[in-house]
């Protein structure tokens, strides 16, 4: 009947095998995706000075390592954003009975905002939570 061996039943008279349903062959291709603005993470380090905590909270002492008197101490990686807020921690080091308490109480750290050229930055900055049992 005129169409294309192989084709769709009901399919476009004069259509071509292999076709998009529902194609015409003749749209634009979609413009480029514009490239988000990124936020600037800056790493801590001799050229930019660390920014100064304005609010600490202590750790609580896990009764467990309390009781069994563990000591050290949690090195932790913190991302501060613009504002001072410590957004993201990660533990670097510590023993494991002390690192959900050092993490929650970074957490709740605030620092002076930091800037780079006059420019808010996030910075990443390495911090250390000690525990020491008291007698």
């Amino acid at each position: 009947m005129g169409g294309v061996s192989g084709g769709v039943a009901g399919g476009q008279l004069g259509g071509a095998l292999g076709g998009a349903f529902g194609s015409t062959g003749t749209a634009a291709p979609p413009p480029p995706s514009q490239p988000q603005p990124t936020k600037r993470l800056v790493r801590v380090k001799s050229l930019l000075k660390p920014p100064r905590q304005t609010y600490s909270v202590d750790p609580e002492y896990p009764p467990l390592a309390f009781q069994t008197r563990i000591s050290g101490t949690v090195v932790i990686d913190a991302i501060i954003d613009e504002r001072g807020n410590v957004i993201q921690a990660s533990v670097v080091s510590g023993h494991p009975l002390l690192i959900a308490a050092a993490l929650r109480a970074v957490l709740q750290w605030k620092y002076e905002p930091t800037s780079l050229n006059g420019q808010p930055v996030s910075v990443e900055l390495q911090v250390q939570v000690s525990f020491h049992p008291k007698s």
